[in-house]
């Protein structure tokens, strides 16, 4: 059945609406002149009320999620993956003969009707594709965006951050290979950033990306890595070694900055870690094959707004920062422990650090103390000997781990174990973990053991509520009394 015309008179329902990936594309379809409204089991509840009146301001209906919304002038319903055959919405539109369209067979439409750059890999989309928004942005070129992080340039604005139509024929997406829908895209230049364990094998996900290179109309840009070599044949590769054709040099690691030169044009990027960096390279690749000259993205990169839950501070309290941050396979939370160790080994002002430079060991008072909601039992399950590794080698001797319940948004899922028994095969690695039983047993926890110099880092994705949770801890935190850095807790 074909995809009835997304700016048409007929409205688009998406079952799911709540998700990153589904509000987007609503959003899109309604800035760009077409009509949409949308259900949410979290909605239902009375959960996330801001992003549902956020929503609504823009002219998206929200429907119980029983099957009303998929009545009337309803000219398909859109579901993701995760939306399953059992969901009212689903029943509805299956009794009716109203189409069911895929989400990334509605993306797959808008990306052939502009000159899209679609960005992928398993680590670092969402920073990547914010990052050339915001040069095309800041250039004038008028970009539109549909991806799955929230851009905080965008939130300014009072949207949820995920969506914007600019008005020319540029789009920049976020192209998800984790449910293997990057083989239906075919963009003008397509972006390969890494190719890491995640949600599939390695394997797997390699023979979609040789897919979707074949697809790209005009350009592919690819990184470095050796497992992306097949990619590289006609490509621009990114990267810091020989190979690399648009090559970052002179890199220096800060606390909170990072610093690097391309051809002799010096970059500053007011986010820590080189996986940022790398992120950084890819976006000027990608520029500059849209014509932009080096010298002209280095203001827009300098002046980046960020991603929401990407390294995000949340504040400091007694002399201890919490930090948010979407980290939620073995690659990303490696790089986001390493971030926030540079930063407690590294803080204060100084010159910018060679990544390198060794710590200053013993000295430096601070530790990490992490937090980690797993998400979902699938993506848990097949990772789970990868996640006890990435703990047990990324934390220090002094540094903290706490481990929440696997987070269940609902479905069929097997439920066949606890996060307690990846909490016991860390602790028999030697490293200081604890399984946490509730939020509030946690926030006490950590408000309990924060001393002056700590970082907390929240890490996790797929709960919108994570956020909430880093909020509660620095208040906690906050209310307490500070411990100085040589006094443990009791029991310690």
């Amino acid at each position: 059945m074909p995809l009835p015309d997304p700016r048409g008179a007929g409205r688009f329902h998406y079952a799911g609406l709540g998700g990153s990936g589904m509000s987007a594309l609503a959003q899109f379809q309604v800035m760009s002149g077409g009509r949409a409204s949308g259900s949410d089991r979290a909605f239902d509840r009375g959960e996330r009320r801001e992003a549902r009146q956020q929503l609504e301001r823009l002219g998206i209906a929200i429907h119980p999620q029983d099957g009303s919304g998929v009545a009337g002038d309803c000219a398909a319903l859109v579901v993701s993956t995760a939306v399953e055959d059992t969901v009212p919405d689903v029943a509805a539109a299956n009794a009716r003969g109203i189409p069911i369209v895929h989400r990334s067979e509605l993306l797959a439409h808008f990306v052939a009707s502009f000159r899209t750059i679609a960005v992928t890999g398993t680590s670092g989309k969402s920073t990547a594709v914010a990052m050339v928004f915001e040069v095309l942005h800041a250039l004038g070129r008028r970009p539109s965006v549909i991806t799955g992080g929230d851009l905080e340039l965008l939130r300014a604005r009072g949207l949820q951050g995920n969506a914007w139509y600019g008005g020319s024929d540029l789009l920049v997406v976020e192209a998800d290979e984790s449910d293997g829908s990057v083989v239906r895209y075919t963009p003008a230049i397509g972006v390969v950033l890494n190719l890491q364990r995640d949600h599939k094998e390695m394997s797997e996900v390699a023979r979609m990306f040789e897919v979707f290179r074949r697809q790209t109309r005009e350009a592919f840009v690819v990184g470095e890595a050796e497992n992306l070599a097949p990619l590289s044949a006609g490509a621009i590769v990114f990267g810091f070694g020989p190979r690399a054709e648009v090559r970052g040099s002179s890199l220096a690691l800060g606390p909170e900055s990072s610093q690097f030169e391309v051809d002799g044009t010096r970059f500053s990027i007011p986010v820590p870690g080189e996986h940022n960096v790398e992120d950084a390279l890819a976006a000027i690749a990608t520029c500059r094959e849209l014509g932009v000259e080096l010298a002209e993205m280095a203001q827009p990169l300098a002046g980046f707004r960020g991603v929401g839950r990407r390294f995000q501070t949340i504040g400091t309290a007694r002399g201890v920062e919490v930090v948010d941050d979407f980290a939620h396979n073995p690659a990303k939370i490696q790089a986001a422990i390493r971030t926030a160790r540079r930063r407690v080994e590294h803080a204060g002002p100084g010159p910018a650090l060679s990544p390198r430079q060794p710590s200053r060991g013993p000295a430096a008072a601070g530790r990490v103390l992490a937090i980690y909601q797993p998400h979902g039992y699938g993506p848990t399950r097949f990772l789970r000997a990868d996640f006890v590794e990435t703990f047990a080698s990324a934390l220090g001797p002094e540094d903290r781990l706490w481990m929440l319940e696997v987070y269940y948004a609902g479905g069929t899922a097997q439920r066949d174990f606890s996060a307690a028994d990846i909490v016991a095969e860390i602790v028999a690695r030697g490293t200081r973990a604890e399984f946490a039983p509730s939020r509030d047993w946690l926030v006490d926890r950590v408000a309990e053991e924060a001393r002056e110099g700590d970082l907390v880092l929240v890490m996790g994705a797929r709960d919108p509520s994570l956020t909430d949770l880093a909020r509660a801890i620095l208040e906690a935190v906050g209310s307490r009394r500070a411990r100085p850095a040589n006094v443990r807790a009791s029991g310690q």
